[in-house]
């Protein structure tokens, strides 16, 4: 049925970060005012001060009742909810309505029956199309088999989620995904599901508008995956042909006709390695994080889709239309430590400066000097490389990833451009096991230009040295009639016991020598780079010093060092058999306490960061000296835990 339209002159963005800038600079072309809101802890934050109208919330971006007056005082008269937070909230999508405002996204209907991932599969079965077995009863496992996979049925995320091999361990990981279903969705049902080993997730975008058509814009594959979480997705999937195009396209519009889909939304599959048989998963009533994949090889702005189907507009076009060019890779950059399973990360962004080349696509929710916090998602950015082949696609989006000046937070960048490299991935060999098989990046540790990068540093020191020096600065470094000892700078980095001493000697040239016997000339110093030749190779290196930090942009990474300070002053040290927080959270159970015999792998402590669980265990057997943490505390990174005694060294 045709529904009328309704122009929109100004939308909030129910929603923060990147998301919220991205749905801005839509809108702004569409001739829309844009309205943020926002809470205390991105009071700072880019999207705010871009936004036409900000309006501060007194709590959460989960208070929909807050959203929506804020809406009203602002004069908006459409709301996007961007994703997470309230985007499938059936219940904000009727309030927004009642309320006379325009809501940007499915209808609540719609919203409430595909975000219960057991009706959506039940649905999905009327209409024929395949899916995984499954029960609905935790003790029903056998029904399903081993190894499967415990799952939320409401969110989605990679909340609530658990892998299972084994049936002693299934009531642990059940407990465990209802706490986080319940903590991040309010809802704490799960269910079982077949789990498929060597798999890739593939999606289909789906259009579908108020007057009867329905349209889908391809695949997207989205199988490298952390901790159940998306990290690169691309368009189009390495496995699917034409003949695989169709039949999923037509089971995502199969869906979507029974649904009456209108807007935006991703049906996504499960499809088997082996065999390439494809099963229904769930159905995502927004826009989804890797969105901009399809916008690059389709030519086709999804929110700008959005708006205008919200606003009553026909799609204009059928699938006939539809046409895909080139390969779209995106990577998104999160504040986390794939060295320390991938756990989330906090500090502030001293360096964020990306290359001018090679052109890529960066959507970002912060600027240098962001703090990245412990209250949402770590993401920093997503960045997308468009090419005419997926080779020439992986390789712009890695060397853009190598490039990024970055600095101040431990992030996933090395990671990244490690996967897109490796011949797995560019083999497409992308199942979802892909980083436990191919384990990318190696072991950590200092990088390959770590020397080259320490010479930079010493040297772009020395000329920041002369060039505040108001008194001598005119002298040659080091000058001195008589012969002196050289000047040495040190630099610490993480996993190196001894730090990096940098010699170096002025000559009458201006040029130096370094007591490894290398030339180095200074040809250009500025605050902000150098322009260097060691040992007759020369290069422009950006450069950042921060909090006794320098951050050196190598050729495959920038280099983070720590400027050794001349005299050490002691500080406290963690006592032997110590175990410290490896993420800022919350402490949500303690599972030891003092004189406690704990066996090597017993978990001990389980803190929540972003609104999963994590596990900290014993390192070793030992017996519990100490408990420094109490159930509730909201912890730092490195905070001090607890103190574990294994006997070593006792008489």
């Amino acid at each position: 049925m045709n529904i009328a339209s309704t122009p929109i002159h100004s939308v909030l963005v129910a929603n923060r970060g990147e998301i919220a800038r991205r749905v801005f600079r839509t809108a702004r072309a569409m001739g829309m005012r844009t309205v943020a809101v926002f809470v205390d802890a991105d009071a700072d934050a880019p999207f705010v001060r871009e936004a036409d109208t900000a309006v501060r919330l007194r709590d959460s971006y989960m208070n929909g009742d807050a959203v929506i007056a804020a809406a009203k005082l602002a004069g908006a008269d459409a709301i996007h909810p961007g994703y997470g937070f309230l985007s499938e909230n059936a219940g904000f999508a009727r309030a927004a309505t009642a309320a006379g405002l325009t809501w940007i996204g499915p209808s609540p209907d719609v919203i409430e029956s595909m975000g219960d991932k057991i009706a959506a599969k039940r649905m999905a079965v009327d209409v024929g199309v395949p899916t995984l077995p499954s029960t609905e009863d935790p003790s029903a496992d056998t029904e399903v088999g081993y190894p499967l996979l415990v799952k939320a049925s409401a969110g989605g995320g990679g909340k609530g989620m658990r892998i299972v091999q084994s049936a002693d361990k299934l009531t642990e990981s059940v407990a465990a995904a209802q706490r986080e279903a319940l903590s991040g969705f309010g809802d704490h049902r799960v269910f079982l599901e077949r789990y498929v080993a060597r798999s890739r997730h593939v999606e289909i975008q789906i259009l579908g508008d108020g007057h009867g058509n329905i349209v889908h814009l391809g695949e997207r594959e989205c199988s490298i995956q952390r901790r159940h979480q998306k990290i690169i997705e691309e368009s189009p999937s390495p496995i699917v042909d034409p003949t695989m195009r169709a039949a999923m396209g037509d089971a995502a519009l199969a869906l979507a006709r029974a649904m009456g889909y209108q807007s935006a939304g991703t049906v996504e599959f499960l499809v088997d390695d082996e065999t390439r048989e494809f099963f229904f998963l769930e159905v995502n009533t927004r826009l989804q994080v890797e969105h901009p994949v399809t916008e690059e090889v389709t030519g086709i702005d999804l929110v700008r889709e959005q708006l205008r189907i919200a606003a009553g507009d026909s799609l204009g076009y059928d699938q006939s239309a539809i046409t895909g060019t080139g390969h779209a890779i995106e990577a998104r950059l999160y504040a986390e430590d794939p060295a320390n399973d991938f756990l989330p990360a906090t500090g502030t962004l001293v360096a964020y400066m990306p290359a001018p080349d090679p052109e890529v696509r960066w959507d970002s929710g912060v600027v240098e000097g962001s703090v990245i916090g412990v209250d949402f998602d770590p993401m920093i950015a997503k960045v997308v490389a468009h090419g005419p082949t997926r080779a020439d696609a992986a390789g712009r989006l890695a060397l853009a990833l190598e490039r990024l000046h970055l600095g101040g937070v431990t992030t996933n960048r090395d990671f990244l451009a490690a996967t897109l490299r490796t011949p797995e991935f560019l083999a497409g060999d992308t199942t979802t096991d892909f980083i436990e098989r191919v384990h990318p990046g190696g072991d950590a540790g200092a990088p390959d230009g770590m020397p080259r990068a320490a010479v930079i540093a010493a040297m772009w020191i020395q000329g920041a040295n002369r060039a505040s020096d108001e008194v001598w600065g005119f002298m040659p470094s080091n000058w001195r009639n008589g012969g002196l000892p050289p000047e040495r700078i040190s630099l610490g980095y993480p996993g190196i016991d001894e730090p990096i001493t940098v010699a170096y000697r002025s000559k009458r040239d201006s040029s130096f020598t370094l007591d490894s016997g290398e030339s180095v000339r200074v040809h250009r110093w500025s605050k902000s780079d150098i322009d260097i030749e060691i040992n007759h190779c020369r290069c422009t290196a950006v450069v950042t010093r921060s909090n006794g930090a320098i951050h050196v942009q190598s050729d495959s990474t920038t280099v983070s060092m720590l400027i050794e300070p001349r005299f050490v002053i002691p500080g406290s040290e963690l006592p032997p058999g110590g175990l410290i927080a490896p993420m800022p959270g919350v402490v949500l159970d303690v599972r030891c306490a003092a004189g406690d015999t704990v066996e090597a792998g017993q978990v001990l402590v389980v803190l929540e960061a972003m609104k999963m669980e994590h596990h900290i265990s014993a390192p070793v057997d030992g017996i519990v000296t100490a408990v420094s943490i109490a159930v509730g505390e909201q912890l730092e990174n490195g905070a001090p835990l607890l103190t574990i005694d294994d006997g070593i060294g006792d008489d």
